[in-house]
Order: structure tokens, then C-alpha cells, then sequence
């Protein structure tokens, strides 16, 4: 098992937390700003798993010169290596896995949404399209609703409903991420739009890229844009059943992507021909000032946190 002195504040420990921050601030400005709202324990934990999050994804992304299977094995070694961490026991002195360890055994994270997390992975590793929407929404369960379910292990909630309405937050997160990276990705040959919806406007993926017929195009991506404002109407109650310390952190991430959901809403061709698309630092600004109010009124209001749902919320 990790080490007692470890998990009391332990200098290895917080230099994998400061590992973990750095990590997140340079490879996920939007997530950092968001996550950083968090209070203490909340907000370390948060970093490591985004930095488990960011290294799972590399393992596809950055393996340009390897074969799938040799990319396949590398998923699976980190898959042992994070069942080792959940376990309490790190491979080895690897600020990532001593700060999930640590993460895990205070917060008590299921491993099934980092497995799911893997599988997501894997799927990128076998297939460059998909052909249905339900077929998508699986990719988006497993790359994205599992970021959700781990995180409001971490910050607490007071309704199991919130389980259902993570999904639909993470789904609609990865949509939103789809819509925005949509030139770079078929640029990198690959597609995750559904091919059922690509005939149904009679369109092709280059035929979008290019935006060669401006109409079925736009309708194309209205339709998908509508999805994704679908989920986060259909999610909104999960703000409320969230620690109250802890909501203005999920509040900002959301309001960053729906942010970004609504410029496509204003012209979706941007997406295709303009750069890619990011929210100004004024906007970005105003949902930060915003945020911290929230946060200082839940203070000022006596909130605290859940410990109905941390089963690791107990002193280490």
C-alpha cells in the first residue's frame, strides 16, 4: 500500500499535486480555470485526475510511429499501472500515480470509469468513424461521462439522480468538443459525426469541410449543435445537487462550453472555416468573476461539504 507518511501531506505527495497542476494549467486552460475554483482537498484531487485524463488520451494521440498493436499494449500496461494507484499501491514514485493514489483512497474512486475511460481509448485506437448517433453517444459515455461520474465523487452530491445528469453533462461536454474540433480532426483522418447524418443531408465529411453546400452543411451541424443544447438543458439540475463549496467550479466549466456551443449556434460555418473556436479573456474573465461570487455566497451561506458521498472523506 502507498505509504502512511504519503497520504499526511508527505513532500513526494505535494510534489505530485504541483505535477498535476502544472499539467492541467498548460494542456487544459478552460478545465484549469474552472477546476482551480475548487476548495481544498477538492481541487488537488481534481488536477490528478485530469492528468490521468490527459495521459490516457495521449496514448493514441502521441503514438503516431507505433503499430496499433504496440499502442494496445502500452493501454494495457497503463491500465495495470492504474489499478495499482485505485489500489493504493504506485508502480513507482511517478507523480501521477502517487497523486491518483492518494486521490482514490481519500475519495474512493470507482475504477469502473477509468477502465470505461481505456475503452474509450481502445476505441480510438480501431475506428476513425462512426456510423450512428447511439454508436457516438457510446464513444461519449466512455471519454467523457466517466470524467463527470469521477468528478462528483470528488466534490460530493446529495441525490443519486446526479449519476444520470453527469452523463448527460460529460456527453454534452464531448459534443461540444466534436462540433469545435471537427477541421482539425478530419484533417487527421478521422470523423466522429455520425455517417447516418451525413446522408440524411446528403453530405459527405469533405463535402462539410469544405463547405461546398453552405445549406445541408449548416443544417447538418444545427442538428448536432441541438443535441448538445439538449444535454445541458437536460442536466441543469446536477448544479444544485453538488456540494454547495463545489458548484462553481462545475458552474464555469459549463458555462465555458456552452459558451463556445452558442458562438457555433451564431455561425456554424466558423467551424469549418474560421479558426478554431475559443471564448475571448473578457468572456472567460466574467465567468470566473462570476463563479468566485457564487462561491463566496455559498461560504457566506454556511456551505460545507457532502460527506454522503465520499466514502473516503475521512482524514488520511
Amino acid at each position: 500500500m502507498i505509504a502512511a507518511e504519503t497520504l499526511a501531506n508527505s513532500e513526494r505527495l505535494r510534489a505530485a499535486h504541483r505535477y498535476c497542476r502544472e499539467l492541467t494549467r498548460t494542456r487544459a486552460r478552460n478545465f484549469y480555470y474552472g477546476l482551480k475554483l475548487s476548495p481544498e482537498p477538492q481541487r488537488s484531487a481534481l488536477y490528478a485526475v485530469y492528468a490521468w485524463m490527459r495521459c490516457a488520451d495521449d496514448l493514441v494521440d502521441d503514438a503516431d510511429n507505433q503499430t496499433p498493436a504496440e499502442i494496445q499494449a502500452r493501454i494495457d500496461a497503463f491500465r495495470a499501472a492504474t489499478d495499482a494507484a485505485l489500489a493504493g499501491n504506485p508502480i513507482n514514485d511517478d507523480p501521477l500515480w502517487v497523486a491518483l493514489a492518494a486521490t482514490a483512497l481519500r475519495f474512493s474512486l470507482p475504477a469502473e470509469h477509468f477502465h470505461a475511460m481505456l475503452d474509450g481509448q481502445t476505441d480510438d485506437l480501431k475506428r476513425t468513424s462512426y456510423t450512428t448517433y447511439d454508436q457516438l453517444l457510446r464513444y461519449c459515455h466512455r471519454v467523457a461521462s466517466t470524467v463527470g461520474l469521477v468528478c462528483i465523487e470528488v466534490w460530493g452530491y446529495d441525490d443519486p439522480a446526479a449519476l444520470e445528469l453527469a452523463v448527460d453533462r460529460g456527453i454534452a461536454f464531448q459534443l461540444t468538443n466534436i462540433l469545435r474540433d471537427y477541421r482539425q480532426d478530419y484533417d487527421a483522418g478521422r470523423v466522429y459525426l455520425p455517417q447516418q447524418d451525413f446522408n440524411h443531408y446528403g453530405i459527405t465529411p469533405e463535402i462539410l469541410r469544405q463547405w461546398s453546400k453552405p445549406q445541408a452543411c449548416t443544417a447538418m451541424l444545427m442538428q448536432q449543435i441541438d443535441r448538445a443544447a439538449a444535454l445541458y438543458d437536460r442536466s441543469a439540475p446536477l448544479d444544485a445537487m453538488i456540494t454547495p463549496c463545489c458548484r462553481p467550479t462545475l458552474w464555469a466549466m459549463t458555462a465555458i462550453y456552452r459558451g463556445l456551443l452558442e458562438k457555433m449556434q451564431r455561425n456554424p460555418s466558423q467551424l469549418v472555416l474560421g479558426r478554431r473556436l475559443r471564448l475571448s479573456a473578457w468572456h472567460k474573465g466574467l465567468i470566473a468573476f462570476r463563479a468566485k461570487w457564487q462561491g463566496r455566497s455559498a461560504s457566506t451561506a454556511g456551505g460545507r461539504h457532502s460527506t454522503a458521498n465520499v466514502p473516503g472523506n475521512a482524514q488520511a
